[in-house]
């Protein structure tokens, strides 16, 4: 089995994607963004985090999370995300995907990838580079022309806030990926 090495770092920001069981195209829909968004706000109120950045695409979501000074329990969070969502909508979404015998053993269904990527922002200029990223990512798979027709996006919070222009991302330049660093 891998050993996979995660980066906990008190107070840290993060870089994060999660994406759904055989990329099943299930995450925007009403009832499971209603169920997404509960889940974060309860989850939120045990385990305190911003979300700097968030993007919800139809099989997997990004986003960027900045942990209380003193915490750099991400994973927590996460699990907790997924399994209240799970609990919610599981039963209504009604996939059609059979559950493994390795995931019926460890008691998971199948709505989520069992793994997440994470990466440990590490500078302004990588966190504006990752902000960039997860803004222009319904573009890049071809959902919309401009990154402020995705409803699913805190790109809109961040236009009002005067973070980014409102025109952003328009002019038809592809946003170049972030560099994830030698090793990740």
């Amino acid at each position: 089995m891998p050993n996979y090495r995660r980066p906990y770092v008190a107070g840290g920001t993060y870089f994060i994607t999660q994406v759904t069981y055989q990329r099943q195209p299930w995450l925007c829909s009403e009832l499971a963004r209603t169920a997404l968004r509960e889940a974060i706000k309860s989850v939120r109120q045990q385990y305190p985090f911003s979300i700097d950045a968030f993007v919800l695409m139809h099989d997997h979501f990004h986003c960027i999370w900045t942990l209380p000074p003193g915490d750099s329990d991400f994973s927590t969070r996460l699990r907790l995300i997924k399994s209240f969502v799970t609990k919610q909508c599981g039963n209504q979404l009604a996939l059609p995907l059979a559950v493994s015998a390795s995931r019926q053993k460890r008691g998971e269904r199948n709505l989520w990838q069992r793994r997440f990527w994470e990466h440990l922002i590490r500078d302004e200029e990588d966190f504006a580079r990752h902000c960039d990223y997860i803004h222009y990512n319904p573009v890049a798979h071809g959902l919309c022309q401009a990154p402020q027709h995705w409803p699913f996006s805190s790109l809109h919070r961040l236009i009002t806030a005067g973070v980014y222009a409102p025109d952003w991302g328009m002019d038809g330049k592809s946003i170049e990926p972030p560099s994830w660093g030698a090793g990740e």
